[in-house]
């Protein structure tokens, strides 16, 4: 049974918390599910966290995590690998393996893996960027899922708020700000620093390496002076030139973290996110 979706939906929903996995140093990472009541099957949608590759959890995004889910979405949202514990590439193998899992758990909660795609909020979207484009990259791969040896991380599309596109030229606007917080987070995700070439979507793109193209949904603040409108541009351009869909919304009178505070430009992402996914799923059931 193919799932429905009307972004225009109103779902009660059931919160509720697990252990997800644990880091290689010991520490629970939880993951928080956002449940549609009803039979369903729901589309899905796993939630990175932003904060600077250091910081923040599952939480970071709850407001949307709801938005979305009351309309009719599984949203599973997770814990990820911080810096300190651990540099590159450990937060996106949680990622891809948050696909496997959540794939693997679907039937079980009335969800359609088929349609499952990630939100990534700033870092977070950067790891999305790294999961969709490179979903059977056997270095992100590296965790086994229980009984989902079989399933991969492929996903229907990538929705993104301020992601880091090209964590190069971020880090080198930090510098020019002289952000030194944002410098030393940075190299502390980096390691060894190549990675940051070698880990960088839009560098993976001007090097024409060969990667998965989902659907890609970019929300950008105009006044950001961290991850700089113009950073976007020239991803979108060049993911487009790539053969990829990729659509960049820009807000005006927005800065980096603007979907924190409560307003009209929030709620214009809220709907905007559900828009994207109610196309895809349109698009899903005509091409089926």
């Amino acid at each position: 049974m193919k799932p429905t979706y009307d972004p225009d939906a109103k779902f009660d929903l059931d919160v509720t918390e697990q252990e997800f996995r644990r880091t290689a140093g010991g520490r629970t990472l939880k993951v928080r599910v956002y449940r549609p009541r009803g039979t369903g099957p729901f589309p899905m949608l796993l939630d990175l966290h932003g904060g600077a590759w250091n910081n923040k959890d599952r939480l970071a995004n709850e407001t949307m995590d709801r938005a979305v889910a009351g309309s009719g979405v599984l949203v599973a949202a997770i814990d990820l690998t911080l810096a300190p514990e651990a540099p590159y590439p450990a937060s996106v193998l949680d990622a891809n393996y948050g696909v496997r899992w959540l794939k693997s758990r679907a039937a079980q909660w009335g969800g359609d893996p088929a349609s499952l795609g990630i939100l990534g909020s700033s870092t977070g979207g950067h790891i999305a960027m790294l999961v969709g484009m490179r979903p059977r990259d056997p270095r992100y791969s590296a965790l086994p899922v229980t009984g989902g040896s079989a399933i991969d991380a492929t996903v229907a599309y990538v929705a993104t708020r301020s992601p880091i596109s090209d964590p190069y030229a971020r880090f080198q606007q930090a510098e020019k700000m002289k952000r030194q917080h944002m410098v030393e987070n940075t190299k502390k995700w980096f390691v060894p620093w190549d990675t940051i070439y070698e880990a960088n979507p839009q560098q993976m793109l001007d090097r024409r390496e060969k990667v998965a193209l989902p659907p890609l949904l970019i929300m950008q603040g105009a006044l950001d002076d961290n991850v700089l409108p113009a950073f976007q541009e020239k991803f979108a351009a060049s993911y487009r030139a790539a053969g990829g869909d990729c659509q960049l919304e820009v807000f005006e009178g927005c800065e980096h973290l603007w979907i924190d505070t409560p307003g009209p430009q929030t709620d214009r992402a809220h709907a905007m996110v559900k828009a994207f996914i109610a196309r895809h799923m349109q698009r899903a059931r005509l091409t089926a």
